[in-house]
Formats: structure tokens, C-alpha cells, sequence
């Protein structure tokens, strides 16, 4: 398993790292044959106002899947010890609904989706310009799933919405986790 720990605002010392090192191999332990590669981000607010300063995240790449936790206290190690209990119940959870589905097997990407040819004039006579409120860019395979399946991608990756390929319309779709509880889809319409 691959390690990488970063810091904002904060150095990462060789006690800070070795913690770290053993907090997440300890809730990583049992889910060796999963985990590929776990990146951890810590890092301090320089806000007064805020009282729990330190954050720590942590995302482990198992097997396609991403497993995203952080957490917020005011203490770095303390923060560390949420973090790891939080992924290590995410894992677990991953592990018993992957051994409950053993039995299905899912096709690869290649064969579910089909080919298609892209014209040569993708933007006709405008000049391509990206917006300039964009901060941040993310690209990632969206191989379709269902909606049930989508659900528990969005409760691994520990944010609020997730957005997936519908299995049924071949559709870009958005699930979110609603205010006030449960969940909503957002789906397109045709304007007919």
C-alpha cells in the first residue's frame, strides 16, 4: 500500500508522520487486499474564529473505488485518531456489500459502453475560453451504474452529492443528500 502525506500550513514532522503512518495502517489492516493507495491531507486554518483548526482527509483507492473521509477538531492527533476510525468503518462497510454482490459479476467498461465517433468541429466558429470562477478541475471514468449503486458510492466518498452515468438512460445524473434528510436525483429532461 502507498502512502502520501501532505500539509497545508503545517509541517509535516517526522512525528506527525510516523503517527499518521500508524494510525491508518492499523485501519487499513484488514483491508490489504483492497487498498492500492491512501493519500492523507492535514492541515491547519490560520482563522481565529474557527475553533476546530485542524482538518485531516484521507482518501483510499481500492480497487476503482474511492474512500474519502475527513474530519475537523482542535487537535491535529485528534483529528488523525476521527479520521481513522471514520475510514475504517467505510472500508468495512465497502467490504460487506462487496462480498454480498461475490456472486454478480459487472461487465467491463469497454463492453457496456459503445463507440461513437466525434465530429472534427467540436466548437464551431467560437473561441474555446474556460470561465474564470473555475478553480478546480476533476476528470474520472463514469461507468453507468444504477441509482442504488450510485447511493453507495455517495456514502463513500463522504460529500454530498455524486454524480454518475445512469445505467437505465446512459444519462449523466446527479445524487444528493437532501438538508433535511434522504436522498434526491437530479435528472435531464427534453424540452419537448
Amino acid at each position: 500500500m502507498k502512502l502520501l502525506i501532505q500539509g497545508n500550513n503545517i509541517e509535516v514532522t517526522e512525528s506527525i508522520h510516523d503517527y499518521v503512518e500508524e494510525k491508518l495502517e492499523k485501519a487499513v489492516k484488514h483491508f490489504q487486499n483492497l487498498a492500492t493507495k491512501v493519500d492523507v491531507h492535514l492541515s491547519v486554518a490560520r482563522n481565529a474564529r474557527i475553533s476546530n483548526k485542524h482538518k485531516a482527509e484521507v482518501t483510499v483507492y481500492a480497487n476503482g473505488t474511492i474512500i474519502r473521509a475527513q474530519e475537523h477538531s482542535e487537535n491535529l492527533y485528534a483529528s488523525i485518531d476521527l479520521v481513522s476510525d471514520k475510514i475504517t468503518r467505510q472500508l468495512r462497510k465497502y467490504k460487506e456489500r462487496n462480498l454480498a454482490k461475490k456472486t454478480h459479476t459487472a461487465e467491463k467498461t469497454s463492453d457496456a459502453v459503445e463507440e461513437k465517433t466525434v465530429g472534427t468541429d467540436l466548437i464551431g466558429d467560437r473561441e474555446p475560453e474556460l470561465p474564470s470562477e473555475v478553480v478546480r478541475m476533476k476528470y474520472f471514468a463514469m461507468t453507468p451504474m444504477t441509482i442504488d449503486q450510485a447511493l453507495e458510492q455517495l456514502q463513500l466518498v463522504d460529500h454530498d452529492f455524486y454524480m454518475f452515468r445512469n445505467e437505465e438512460t446512459g444519462e449523466i445524473n446527479v445524487i444528493y443528500q437532501r438538508n433535511h434528510g434522504g436522498y434526491g436525483v437530479i435528472q435531464p429532461r427534453n424540452q419537448n
